[in-house]
Formats: structure tokens, C-alpha cells, sequence
């Protein structure tokens, strides 16, 4: 059983590894504007698609996942991935690219991480549940120690369209193969009434519509939501932000930076949830994540921006690594799939609202600065979330202030 346990979270690793190209499209995005003459808005409408399509797909194949099984959607999800990077090779246009980066490929992504989550949290005992949950999205922010350098040199050298041909062929390939090693733990078949010993801090089995209306669901889906607007609009536009704020053509670098301490981060605060409690953590990154967004448009040097850019990264990963095993705390493992899907589409929000509102700014105004201070606001209204979901009590069972999600 362990063995079967590690080698599925190996594989949701292995995969969000190599299809996590998304938080890569900073440098796409610079190629296409430079030298493609795209507006700023035309190159970030395919990154905004994305994560919309992710969304979409993870509250679609979210259901099928817990009935069909991982293996079934994560092949969907590599051919998706796959077709849709090789459209944009092909026909490198704005409507094209749009439809394959932005349509397909974003359906693909999305429709993977809703097939690797939820199995290899299913495999884990509750007291591993963030450490797992941060050791699988820290496979996507690995992605892009790996595909940052790989797309600069890509894109300076052959241009954008062999880059989205050689990074599909990569991920097809391999994620191919990786997907089939994935499937859900034996055991899983109770009605969502009866009570399990992985149930929820509700004491059962919560399906996503009786999920939805709960009060809780709505505070964690601001929290969530909130919490990825800035993180989401550093990654999307951070090489032309240290164009304009530090005249350095370096950016890249600092996408690997990104990278490497959203790595840190999702795996740290998964691991320091379980200790801390979550709430405790993600009051502690609203307000860490909003003061940094205040200070962004000061960092003006190169050291000062790596550092805005360290601690932006490292907040957004820890923070994505706490919300599933929030939903799972609450609502059980039996409909993860189908209610972690339903809970992410408020990261899409957040993905839409973070990099669509800087690059509207930047538009207007040639600077980030109001973008910044637009993204600070947004971060403390999540701080005061935190507050309004403790004060909601559950309708059953033990209170939240007594459990996983208050204290260690």
C-alpha cells in the first residue's frame, strides 16, 4: 500500500513537472510583444484564457476524476495540453495562439492538476495531507526552474514557434507515460452520508452542491481567490516588470527565482500548515503578500526587485499549497476531485483579475504602480476574510477553532 502510495505521488509530481509551462508565459510574452508586435493585452490574453480554461476543466473533469479515475482524465488532459502547444507552433497568430496556448492547453493543465491532486492526497493520512498537497504543486513551480532558461534560449534563437513545438513534444511524452501509474486508493465507495475516518471536519462526505452551500465554502473561495491575484500578476508580467522598473532585460533570471522559492514555498507551508493550523499561515501570507505589493514599484534595482519577486513567489506557493487540504479538511476525500475543481474556479478569478488589471494599468499609464497598490487592496480584504471564516461556526461536529484548520 505505501509503495503504491509514493509511486502515485511521484507520478502527479513527475507530471505537474512537466506541464507546468503556464508560469513560463512572462518570457513568451516579452518575445511576442518585442519582436511580433503584439499590444501588451493580445500577449496576456492567452495566459488569462489559460488559467480560465484551467478552471473550467478542473470543475469538469473534477467530477469525472472521482468516478472515472485519474488515469482516464490525465490522459485527456496530456492530449489537450499537447494539441493545443502544438496549434501555436504551428499557426503562431494572436487568434491561434489564443485558442491553443490559451484554450486547449489551459483545459489540458487544468484537467492534469485535478487528476494528480486528488489521487495522491487520497493515498495520505490526514497529518500528511499538506506535506503531500505542497509536494505536488511544487512539481508546476519546479516546471519553471526548467522551462525558464529552456524558453529564453528557445525563443531568442528559433523563435516562439519552436518553442511551443518542443515544449509540447516534451510534455506529451512524458506525461503520457507518468499518467498511467495514477488511480485512487481502494476503499472509497461509501455514500457521501456515511462518515469515514478521512471525512470531514463536517463528520461526512460532502458532495460539491451540498459543499457549496455551506457558509465556510464561500469565505475559503475569497480567501483563495485573493490570495492568487498578486502571485498570478507578478508571474504573468514579471519580465516587463523589471524592464520598465530596473531597465533589465534579465527577467528571466528572475522567473527562475520565482520559481525556485514558489517551490519553496508550496513545499514549506504545506508541511507548516499541519503545524501551525492553515488559517493561521494564510492570515500570515495575506499580510506578508500585501505589504510586499505595497513596497513593489520602490524596488527599483535589480536586488530589490529579486527580492520583491522572492517573497511574492514564496507566499503564492505556500498559500496554493494550503487550500486543498483546506477543502479536504472540510469536505472529505470521497468528492475531492469534483469539490477541490469547484473551490479553484476562484483562482481562475484571481487569474483574471490579477495580470488583466496590470496590463490594462500598463497600457495606460506605461507603469505598474497602480497595479501594485490595486493588488495590495485586494490582499487585506483577504486578511479580513480570515476573520469572518472563523467566526462561522459548523452546523454539526466539532468546531474549526478546535481542529486542523485553527491550531497545530
Amino acid at each position: 500500500m505505501e509503495k503504491k502510495a509514493r509511486r502515485v505521488l511521484v507520478a502527479a509530481t513527475g507530471i505537474n513537472l512537466v506541464s507546468g509551462m503556464l508560469y513560463t508565459w512572462a518570457i513568451v510574452s516579452r518575445v511576442l510583444i518585442s519582436e511580433m508586435g503584439w499590444t501588451n493585452r493580445q500577449a496576456s490574453l492567452p495566459y488569462t484564457l489559460a488559467t480560465i480554461g484551467f478552471v473550467i476543466a478542473m470543475m469538469i473533469f473534477g467530477r469525472i476524476q472521482d468516478t472515472r479515475g485519474p488515469r482516464f482524465t490525465a490522459t485527456i488532459g496530456v492530449a489537450l495540453v499537447g494539441s493545443g502547444l502544438f496549434l501555436s507552433g504551428l499557426v503562431p497568430e494572436p487568434f491561434f495562439v489564443a485558442l491553443g496556448f490559451g484554450v486547449l492547453t489551459g483545459l489540458g493543465i487544468g484537467t492534469l492538476n485535478v487528476s494528480t491532486m486528488p489521487p495522491a492526497l487520497k493515498w495520505f493520512p490526514k497529518e500528511k495531507k499538506g506535506m503531500v498537497g505542497g509536494v505536488v504543486v511544487a512539481g508546476v513551480s519546479l516546471s519553471s526552474m526548467v522551462y525558464a532558461p529552456l524558453a529564453d534560449w528557445l525563443t531568442r534563437t528559433y523563435g516562439v514557434s519552436t518553442f511551443f513545438i518542443v515544449v509540447g513534444m516534451i510534455s506529451f511524452g512524458v506525461s503520457m507515460v507518468l499518467a498511467q501509474f495514477l488511480s485512487n486508493p481502494p476503499g472509497l465507495e461509501l455514500s457521501a452520508a456515511q462518515v469515514r475516518p478521512d471525512a470531514g471536519e463536517y463528520g461526512k462526505e460532502f458532495t460539491w452542491q451540498e459543499m457549496v452551500r455551506t457558509p465556510k465554502f464561500w469565505t475559503v473561495w475569497l480567501m483563495f481567490g485573493l490570495s492568487s491575484s498578486a502571485g498570478l500578476m507578478v508571474i504573468g508580467h514579471i519580465v516587463s516588470i523589471a524592464s520598465v522598473q530596473a531597465a533589465w532585460e534579465g527577467g528571466f533570471l528572475l522567473v527562475m527565482l520565482l520559481a525556485l522559492l514558489n517551490t519553496f514555498g508550496r513545499f514549506a507551508g504545506g508541511s507548516l500548515s499541519d503545524k501551525v493550523g492553515r488559517i493561521n499561515l494564510i492570515r500570515g501570507l495575506f499580510v506578508l503578500s500585501a505589504l510586499n505589493m505595497l513596497a513593489f514599484s520602490s524596488y527599483v534595482t535589480v536586488p530589490l526587485l529579486a527580492l520583491g519577486v522572492a517573497i511574492a513567489g514564496m507566499c503564492y506557493g505556500a498559500a496554493f499549497s494550503v487550500f486543498p487540504a483546506v477543502v479536504s479538511d472540510l469536505y472529505g476525500n470521497q468528492n475531492f476531485g469534483a469539490n477541490y475543481g469547484i473551490m479553484f474556479s476562484s483562482w481562475g478569478v484571481g487569474g483574471t483579475i490579477g495580470p488583466m488589471t496590470a496590463a490594462w494599468i500598463y497600457d495606460m499609464t506605461g507603469g505598474f504602480v497602480q497595479a501594485y497598490r490595486v493588488s495590495a487592496l485586494l490582499l487585506l480584504t483577504g486578511f479580513v476574510v480570515t476573520f469572518l471564516f472563523a467566526g462561522l461556526k459548523l452546523p454539526e461536529s466539532q468546531s474549526l477553532e478546535e481542529g486542523t484548520l485553527m491550531d497545530p
